[in-house]
């Protein structure tokens, strides 16, 4: 039976939604066992796996907007760049939208193995493709098939569980964080068919190491001996589904799934508009609301900035969560965002009046330290998901809707940030930092979804 457990014994609003597919979850996701030594080879290629997805993603960047213009499809207006940019970037997240949930389907069924390798085959031929392109529309086209091909990100995480157990999935789910920042920082260091080789290289390498050394963590058919009358042979024939069967896809709208998924949107969408914000902030000028930073210090900051996190999700990231809880620790990740949004108009008041001085230097520090924080709602989400899931058999599906709709937020909220920092300022809405506030109320409702989770991950009695 399923319910939901708390620290302390008491339960939380969640422990009465039940269903007969929630009851058959497999694994007790429990944050206060011994810990079981984690499968350090095979972790280590399913998180190499999945650096190509970040770095495809974002090595664009730095030589989007040249890119646009070299097309020639703007026909010299200079103002149009930021239209044709924006169709670019998003085609990824637009198609992986549209794939992800049936790549996650296909790996319940034939298996977590080939579905991996296809897509970073199908990523290695699309970037090869997207470098070189020298039209906007093969550019968009080859953009798509990146994204389309792109279904790896639900696959790993379901494999991740299924590689774990309750007593080290915390200490696995960690890393996924580092790979991601990882993956984004090396895929903008690179322009044009460079760069794009180098991504290409880099799927290529992980279809080989995940080819040779990647072990497939389920059966896709299920053989059982199935005796009939004399008069009839016996067979062995493909069993009937079974409590480790993939279930239909309507049996997964259930509360524990979607209240999961719920929030790893929630917080996918305001990170990715905080992601926008940063080198949008510490690049515009002063009196545009921003910072004047040079490129090569905003490099140089979000690089360290991304260091310092890698390491600190991987180390300590599994004892704060023991020690917190994993409702508590969520909390805490979607409330920093609050800090970090009113932290903005704080600091360009303060450069306004005395430059960048040392206490904004001091104040970026605190934000992205705040941003650390915030970062550990990730891996905690993660394992929430994963213990919603029916079944191992539906990890892929259930990873897969969660991905869907994190797709298209991550799609949507770039554009939506990006856009009201320039109406605050274009219009002088609440001192050109209307933006911020925008935000701040977004995170507070998504506080209300935060709340609803169980102190603890669902398991069974």
């Amino acid at each position: 039976m399923l319910r939901s457990t708390s620290v302390g014994g008491t339960s939380s609003c969640a422990s009465d939604s039940r269903t007969p597919a929630q009851a058959e979850v497999k694994d007790d996701i429990s944050l206060h066992s011994p810990r079981t030594p984690l499968p350090k080879l095979q972790l280590f290629i399913l998180f190499y796996v999945q650096l190509a997805e970040p770095i495809a993603s974002t090595v664009i960047y730095p030589f989007v907007n040249q890119l646009v213009r070299a097309t020639g499809i703007t026909d010299g207006d200079e103002k149009r760049t930021g239209y044709f940019a924006g169709v670019i970037e998003s085609a990824f997240y637009a198609t992986e939208a549209i794939c992800v949930l049936q790549w996650g389907r296909a790996s319940d069924r034939i298996g977590r193995k080939p579905v991996l390798l296809g897509g970073l085959l199908g990523m290695t031929l699309s970037m090869v493709g997207f470098g070189l392109s020298r039209q906007f529309w093969s550019v968009v086209l080859a953009r798509c098939a990146e994204g389309a091909l792109c279904g790896n990100i639900g696959v790993i995480k379901g494999m991740i569980a299924e590689l774990t157990d309750a007593s080290n999935m915390a200490q696995a789910f960690a890393f996924l964080p580092m790979v991601w920042t990882t993956g984004a920082i090396i895929g903008c260091k690179y322009p044009y068919f460079l760069p794009c080789a180098v991504s290409a290289t880099c799927s290529a390498f992980a279809f080989l190491l995940g080819l040779f050394f990647l072990k497939e963590v389920i059966h896709p058919w299920t053989l059982q001996k199935t005796h009939v009358s004399d008069n009839e042979s016996t067979y062995s024939n493909i069993s009937k589904p079974t409590p480790e069967s993939p279930v239909p896809l309507r049996e997964l709208f259930v509360f524990p799934i979607l209240i999961s998924m719920s929030n790893y949107s929630s917080l996918a969408f305001i990170e990715m508009a905080l992601i926008a914000l940063l080198p949008l902030f510490y690049s515009s000028p002063i009196e545009h609301g921003g910072l004047n930073l040079s490129p090569s210090t905003i490099g140089i900051l979000l690089g360290i900035f991304g260091l310092v996190n890698g390491v600190f999700q991987a180390f300590f990231f599994a004892k704060i969560i023991k020690r917190l809880g994993a409702k508590n620790l969520f909390i805490a990740g979607m409330s920093s965002f609050i800090p970090i949004f009113l932290l903005f108009p704080v600091m360009n008041l303060l450069a306004l009046r005395w430059g960048v001085s040392p206490i904004v230097w001091a104040l970026v520090a605190c934000q992205l330290a705040v941003v650390i924080v915030m970062d550990m709602s990730y891996a905690t989400i993660f394992i929430y998901i994963t213990s919603a899931a029916p079944n191992k058999r539906s990890l892929g599906a259930t990873n897969g809707m969660g991905q869907t709709v994190v797709s298209i937020l991550r799609a949507i909220g770039p554009a939506m940030s990006s856009s009201l920092f320039a109406l605050s300022l274009e219009h002088n809405l609440m001192g050109g930092y209307a933006v911020y506030f925008v935000l701040v109320v977004i995170s507070g409702i998504a506080l209300l979804l935060a709340v609803r989770l169980p102190r603890e991950p669902w398991r069974r009695d």
